[in-house]
């Protein structure tokens, strides 16, 4: 392989990175926190639906009077708006997991089913059709040099990879998120607020989760399309699992689902592999993965488990 085909390959490597590590880094504050977010692929979905349409609508007005206008604020508003849905989907997951102590799985299923079928009844509202939005101009910019640059969100993406670490390991917040993940009686004993703690992780999970949405959206394509998380929302889970929840570890798992969902577009590309097959690459790396350490990987002690 020569060394553009190294360059085009890396580049690839590190976009298909982006969503999810974004959206893996989202599930390890909620699950350290000990409440199990299968969601991440339904909010990812929103996230991306919403930074698409908001970036519609909002640039709609103003290219219609005049078509060249410099609109460089429509994407950051957009991907807020992302953010802001994510949260408040992640939020009803939360009250619904904590208040009420369903089944976090099954809540979080039901988020995904969700996004499986709302999508499909905006996008016939605004656009008349049920599949895809409007293309939109003013897409988040690109960083670097021609042939190697990438939204600023990938950058945002890394940089948040030393944050988590320094959150969840040296400040106080961390201290009781990982408290309440492993022990939330003994976390109260000492005048932690168990419900408030994951209460914030659970929307942090789902703000960072809606902006790899929107990175998908905005970032990477320039409309949204049903189903164009295509299960990287598990993927991200099962990256999390690998990295046995320690962000650094959740960062180089990414980077091999993310090799390999890049090794996937190279071989198709080049036709080397019959096109079902590509496309079930990233899926059957990720089960063989989970097959090989998921018995080695220690969860929080109290995920999954209601309180009090």
């Amino acid at each position: 392989m020569d060394t553009a085909s190294m360059i085009v390959l890396l580049s690839t490597t590190l976009r298909s990175t982006t969503p999810l590590l974004l959206a893996a880094l989202g599930g390890l504050f909620s699950e350290r926190a000990g409440v199990v977010n299968v969601a991440l692929e339904g909010i990812m979905l929103f996230g991306a639906l919403t930074a698409a349409v908001v970036a519609q609508q909002l640039e709609a007005p103003f290219l219609a009077v005049d078509p060249t206008a410099d609109l460089w604020w429509v994407p950051i508003v957009a991907v807020l708006a992302g953010m802001l849905a994510g949260g408040l989907i992640a939020g009803i997951h939360a009250v619904v997991s904590i208040k009420y102590k369903a089944d976090q799985v099954i809540s979080g299923t039901a988020i995904n089913l969700l996004a499986a079928g709302v999508p499909a009844i905006l996008l016939q509202f605004f656009y008349n059709n049920t599949s895809d939005s409007k293309s939109v101009i003013n897409k988040l910019p690109l960083w670097g040099v021609e042939g190697f640059a990438f939204s600023p969100l990938t950058f945002i993406a890394f940089l948040l990879v030393p944050v988590a670490w320094y959150t969840i390991y040296r400040t106080k917040f961390g201290l009781r998120l990982r408290a309440v993940g492993e022990a939330p009686q003994a976390a109260a004993s000492v005048g932690v607020n168990v419900f408030a703690t994951r209460y914030t992780a659970v929307i942090l999970s789902g703000v960072l989760a809606a902006m790899a949405g929107a990175y998908l959206s905005i970032g990477n394509l320039d409309k949204f399309n049903r189903g164009m998380s295509a299960g990287q929302g598990f993927i991200a889970l099962a990256a999390l699992i690998f990295g046995k929840w320690i962000p650094i570890n959740v960062m180089g798992a990414c980077l091999l689902f993310g090799f390999f969902s890049a090794l996937a577009i190279r071989l198709g590309g080049d036709n080397i592999l019959p096109g079902p097959i590509v496309e079930m690459l990233p899926f059957i790396i990720t089960i063989l993965v989970l097959a090989g350490f998921i018995g080695r990987s220690r969860a929080p002690k109290a995920i999954g488990k209601p309180y009090p």
